[in-house]
């Protein structure tokens, strides 16, 4: 395949978004194989294009890449699943300060908007939604912030955190519907912290919250069955 890019052909950082989006999305879940060339016939690139994007992820430890076997979807051990939950209650509370300080009706709008959508995913059941919506919430509040690097590092922690999720979160369906999105009710309280303009208070609860989701882990779980690339990432005809 030429490494010629065609009319249609996808960008890395396209590339990069549609694999996050699954990971975020649970449609990818931890240990499965990325074979090159399925991707690459997936996307419609070469495999030469394909690679640059793997080594991304790996940067970012969302993929393993192991010499002569390819590459993986991380599978985060239990010390680095509370590493990642002690690094977001570091972060966190900071950017909410920052949030509060620059936020506007728009961004407090938009919050909520989050937390009613993600509401109604979970009434209708589409849990992938929900989990993405959650993950919106606190990710706008990082954009807004206007801090680069901790926004730049909360991004990769909040992957990171859907692998650990997808991986540790109970195997009742119930319990894990409950384990693996931010509870709307907590988003609810924080906010309402957010509007009073109370960074003390918002960076209380949102540490809370992030206390909350780890003690919620179950560090034993069956692997989720692999998904088939070209399926997942193929493009219309």
């Amino acid at each position: 395949m030429s490494d010629v890019p065609t009319a249609t052909a996808l960008t890395d950082n396209e590339m990069y978004e549609r694999m996050i989006s699954a990971i975020l999305d649970h449609r990818l879940p931890p240990g499965t194989k990325l074979v090159e060339d399925k991707l690459a016939a997936a996307f419609g690139v070469s495999r030469t294009r394909v690679r640059p994007v793997l080594m991304r992820l790996a940067n970012e430890q969302v993929v393993t890449l192991i010499p002569n076997r390819g590459a993986a979807i991380a599978q985060p051990s239990e010390q680095e699943a509370r590493e990642v939950f002690e690094a977001r209650r570091l972060i966190e509370p900071r950017l909410v300060e920052l949030f509060i300080a620059k936020a506007g009706k728009a961004d407090i709008k938009r919050l909520r908007a989050c937390i009613e959508d993600e509401e109604a995913a979970r009434l209708a059941g589409d849990m992938r939604r929900a989990i993405r919506l959650s993950g919106d919430f606190h990710l706008h509040i990082a954009e807004r912030a206007g801090h680069q690097t901790l926004g730049r590092i909360l991004r990769e922690l909040t992957s990171r955190t859907s692998l650990i999720l997808m991986t540790y979160s109970s195997a009742h369906a119930s319990e894990r519907e409950e384990a693996t999105a931010c509870g709307c009710r907590e988003h609810r309280t924080l906010l309402d912290a957010i509007r009073l303009g109370d960074a003390a208070e918002a960076g209380r609860r949102m540490r809370d919250h992030l206390t909350r989701l780890e003690g919620q882990l179950r560090f034993s779980s069956a692997a989720d069955p692999a998904p088939d690339l070209t399926t997942l990432f193929g493009q219309p005809r």
